[in-house]
C-alpha cells in the first residue's frame, strides 16, 4: 500500500486517472487545504493498494506548536482487511520521517471502536476527553 498525495488544484487532481470518480471528497479535501494552506507532506492523501483506491487519509496541518492531527479512513468495501492500520502507520512514518521531534494526535468519537483499535495497535494513547469546536466532545489520542 502507498499513499499518493493529493495536488493543490481539483484540476490537478482529476487530470489521475485513479482519483476521477472521488469528485465529492476530492472537491472538500482540496478546499481545506487551500483554506488551512497547501504544505506537504501535511496533506491529504488517497491509498493505493493493486493499482485501487482502498482509502484516504491526512495530517490536517501542522500547528506552531509542532504538533499534527492525522485523520484515515477505509472505503467501505475493503473494511475489515487491516488497510486502516496500515494507513495510519503510513501516516506515522511519514511524519517522523519529516519532522521527528513532531507531536502526533489524532481524535475520535468517545467510544470504543475500530479506529481506537487501530490507534492503539499503532501505538497510541488515550489522553482523554476534549472538545472539538467542529465534532464536540471527542477522545484525543497522542503517538507514544
Amino acid at each position: 500500500m502507498k499513499l499518493l498525495p493529493l495536488l493543490p488544484t481539483l484540476e490537478e487532481n482529476l487530470a489521475i486517472p485513479l482519483f476521477k470518480a472521488e469528485g465529492q471528497y476530492l472537491s472538500m479535501a482540496v478546499e481545506y487545504f487551500q483554506r488551512i494552506g497547501y504544505q506537504p507532506p501535511w496533506i491529504g492523501y488517497y491509498a493505493e493498494m493493486d493499482g485501487h483506491l482502498v482509502g484516504s487519509a491526512a495530517f490536517k496541518g501542522i500547528s506552531p506548536d509542532n504538533s499534527v492531527e492525522i485523520a484515515y479512513g477505509v472505503f467501505e468495501a475493503m473494511q475489515n482487511q487491516g488497510i486502516g492500520t496500515a494507513i495510519c502507520r503510513q501516516l506515522v512514518l511519514l511524519a517522523q520521517q519529516t519532522a521527528p521531534t513532531v507531536r502526533i494526535t489524532a481524535r475520535t468519537l468517545p467510544e470504543s471502536n475500530f479506529s481506537t483499535r487501530i490507534l492503539t495497535k499503532n501505538g497510541f494513547q488515550l489522553l482523554g476527553s476534549v472538545i472539538d469546536l467542529e465534532d464536540g466532545e471527542v477522545w484525543e489520542w497522542e503517538y507514544r
